[in-house]
C-alpha cells in the first residue's frame, strides 16, 4: 500500500501547485491607463492612474491578486473638487500616488498648469474623497507620500539646483516634511538626487519617484530619460529617509531601451515604478509602457503593466526574463476573481448597456454635465447635442470608452434625425482635438447621409473623407469603427444585419502619441453636436459593444 499512498500524496501536490498558481497578464489594464501608483492594504491591492483633462479624474482600482481589477471608484469625482475647462485633453491631472496610513487613504498628485500639487483623502478608497488640498511650497510635478511615525514626507521631481539647468532635461528629486495631520508642509525642501545616476551623463526627466523602507534600507526609485522609448527605472538608497543616497552601480533595474528594435509584438517605453509585495510575499513592480503597432506609433496609450522583482545584495531589480517585459507570467499563488468586474488584460469583448447607470470607466471631456443625458432601458444613453465641439476647450456632449486593442471594434446603435446640417451624432475615435475621425449620422439638402470627418488644425474646418446617402425612413443606425494596427475602418449598417464600408484604410497613426503628442490614448466616443449652434436636438444610443482581437494573445 505504500507506493499506492505516496502515489495519492503526490497527486495532493501536484493539484495544491495548480490550485494556488497564477498567470498575469500583461498589460494587467490595457489601454490608456498610464503613470500607476498602488497600495497594498491587508490582503487588498488599490491602484490609480492619471486621467488628464478627462473627468472623472483618477480611477480607483481593486483587486486581491494582482490580475483581476475592478474600478470601484474615482478619486475626482465631483465638479465641485475640480473641473479642466480650457485646458487640453493632454493636460489636467498628471501622476497620482497612492498611500495608506492609520486607517486613512491618501492620493498626491498634480493639477498642471494651474495650482500644482494637492493631496486629498478618503476612509474608504471607492470615495467619496475629500477636497483638494493644494501643497504651494512643492513646486514641481509627480508627488507621493511616505510615512514614518508621527512624519510623513512628500517626495517629488523639481527645479535643479538654484533653478539654473546645466541641461535640457536636468531635474532633481525633493522631499520635503508634511504634517500628517494638517496636511501642510513644514520647513524646507531638500534636494536628495540632483539631474539622475549620474550628472556628468547628463541624465533627463528624473520623475515618479516613491520612498520606501527595507531592513535597514530606505530606497528611493524613480523614472529617468523621459517617458518615451528612453524610459527607464532607476533606484538609490541611504540609511535615512533624507539621505544621502547612492545610486545602484547596475542603474537602470528597469529597461526596454537596449532590445532589438525588430522583434515581434514589441513592449516598450518601460518606467514610472512602484513596488509592491504580492500574495505570496515576493515583490512585483507595476509600472507603465507602451505597445507600438509600428515603430514608436501606438493608440492606446501608455499601459499598466507588471513584472516579477528579486533582491540582490539588498537591491531590488526587475526580472522580467531574457527577452524583457513578457506578456505573461507565472506566480504561485490562488486567483481571486472580482465578481461583476469588466476585463482588463488579454483579448475580451462586452456590451455596455444604459439602463441604470454609467460604467465608471467611462469618460468625459473636462467635467460632467448631469443635466445633459439621461438613461432608460427603452433608449440606453440619450445626449442632449451642444454646441461645443471635441475640437474645442470645452464640455461637449461625449462619452468616451478608452480603446484597449490596436485590433478590435466600437459599435453601437444610434436613433438621431438631424434638424440641420450643424447636428451631427454617431461615433468618434479621438485622441486629442486636433486628431480624431468622426463617423456621424446629419442631413444634407434635407436627406439623411452618413458622414466621416477628419480633425484639422482649425476646430470648425474637418476634412470630410466621405459619405453615403442613408434611407429616410431608417431613423436608426448602427455604427462601427474597427481599429487594424496602422489603420481604421468605418462601417455602418440601416437593417442591424449586413455591414457596408464607408472607407477602410484610414491611416490610424494621425492618431498616434507619435503624431498628435502628448500623453493620453485613444477614445471611441458616442458624441453629438450643433457645432456653435443652438439646438434642442437629442441623439440615443442603444448599446456600446467593444470586442478586442490583439495578435499577441492568440499565441
Amino acid at each position: 500500500m505504500r507506493p499506492f499512498r505516496f502515489l495519492v500524496i503526490f497527486l495532493l501536490q501536484c493539484f495544491v501547485v495548480r490550485a494556488q498558481s497564477i498567470e498575469l497578464v500583461n498589460p494587467i489594464l490595457t489601454g490608456f491607463y498610464p503613470d500607476p501608483s498602488i497600495v497594498k492594504v491587508g490582503a487588498d491591492y488599490y491602484l490609480v492612474n492619471s486621467t488628464f483633462s478627462y473627468f472623472p479624474g483618477i480611477p480607483v482600482m481593486h483587486s486581491k491578486d494582482l490580475k483581476n481589477w475592478k474600478q470601484i471608484g474615482n478619486v475626482i469625482s465631483r465638479p465641485s473638487q475640480m473641473n479642466f475647462l480650457g485646458d487640453r485633453m493632454t493636460r489636467g491631472l498628471f501622476a497620482p500616488a497612492i498611500e495608506h496610513h492609520n486607517g486613512t487613504f491618501y492620493v498626491t498628485c498634480t493639477l498642471i498648469d494651474h495650482k500644482g500639487n494637492f493631496v486629498v483623502t478618503a476612509k474608504n478608497p471607492a470615495g467619496p474623497w475629500s477636497d483638494p488640498i493644494f501643497l504651494p511650497e512643492v513646486k514641481g510635478i509627480d508627488p507621493s507620500l511616505y510615512f514614518e511615525g508621527t512624519k510623513a514626507y512628500v517626495i517629488y521631481n523639481s527645479d535643479p539646483p538654484d533653478n539654473k539647468p546645466l541641461y535640457d532635461g536636468h531635474r532633481s528629486i525633493k522631499i520635503i516634511e508634511l504634517n500628517p495631520q494638517t496636511l501642510q508642509t513644514v520647513g524646507e525642501a531638500k534636494i536628495v538626487v540632483n539631474g539622475g545616476v549620474d550628472l556628468s551623463k547628463k541624465p533627463v526627466w528624473i520623475e515618479g519617484p516613491h520612498l520606501m523602507k527595507r531592513g535597514d534600507w530606505y530606497y528611493l526609485y524613480a523614472a529617468e530619460g523621459g517617458t518615451s522609448v528612453n524610459h527607464t527605472e532607476v533606484v538609490f538608497r541611504s540609511k535615512a529617509p533624507l539621505g544621502p543616497f547612492v545610486p545602484y552601480e547596475k542603474n537602470p533595474i528597469l529597461s526596454q531601451r537596449e532590445l532589438p528594435k525588430d522583434r515581434q509584438d514589441p513592449i516598450t517605453s518601460a518606467g514610472h515604478a512602484q513596488f509592491v509585495e504580492g500574495p505570496d510575499d515576493k515583490t512585483y513592480a507595476i509600472f507603465l509602457a507602451v505597445r507600438p503597432y509600428e515603430g514608436n506609433y501606438y493608440n492606446t496609450g501608455r499601459e499598466t503593466f507588471i513584472v516579477p522583482v528579486v533582491w540582490k545584495d539588498e537591491w531590488p531589480i526587475t526580472d522580467p526574463g531574457a527577452n524583457g517585459v513578457q506578456y505573461r507570467y507565472k506566480a504561485n499563488y490562488a486567483e481571486v476573481k472580482q465578481p461583476g468586474a469588466r476585463p482588463q488584460s488579454g483579448n475580451f469583448s462586452y456590451t455596455l448597456t444604459f439602463e441604470k447607470q454609467l460604467d465608471p470607466a467611462l469618460l468625459f471631456m473636462r467635467t460632467v454635465d448631469s443635466a445633459n443625458f439621461s438613461l432608460s432601458s427603452a433608449n440606453g444613453l440619450t445626449l442632449k447635442l451642444k454646441p461645443e465641439t471635441c475640437a474645442e476647450l470645452g464640455n461637449p456632449a461625449f462619452v468616451g470608452k478608452r480603446q484597449q486593442h490596436m485590433y478590435g471594434s466600437a459599435e453601437t446603435e444610434l436613433a438621431f434625425s438631424a434638424k440641420a446640417e450643424n447636428e451631427t451624432a454617431g461615433l468618434v475615435v479621438f485622441q486629442d482635438e486636433k486628431h480624431f475621425y468622426y463617423l456621424c449620422k446629419s442631413v444634407e439638402k434635407g436627406k439623411p447621409v452618413l458622414q466621416l470627418w477628419k480633425s484639422t488644425p482649425e476646430p470648425k474646418n474637418l476634412e470630410l473623407l466621405a459619405k453615403a446617402p442613408l434611407k429616410a425612413a431608417a431613423a436608426k443606425v448602427r455604427l462601427r469603427i474597427n481599429a487594424d494596427g496602422d489603420t481604421y475602418s468605418f462601417r455602418f449598417s440601416e437593417d442591424g444585419k449586413t455591414y457596408a464600408v464607408l472607407k477602410d484604410k484610414v491611416d490610424a497613426r494621425f492618431l498616434s502619441t507619435q503624431t498628435a503628442g502628448g500623453f493620453i490614448g485613444c477614445m471611441f466616443g458616442l458624441y453629438g453636436t450643433s457645432a456653435g449652434q443652438p439646438t434642442t436636438n437629442t441623439a440615443s444610443f442603444k448599446w456600446l459593444k467593444y470586442e478586442g482581437h490583439d495578435p499577441m494573445y492568440k499565441q
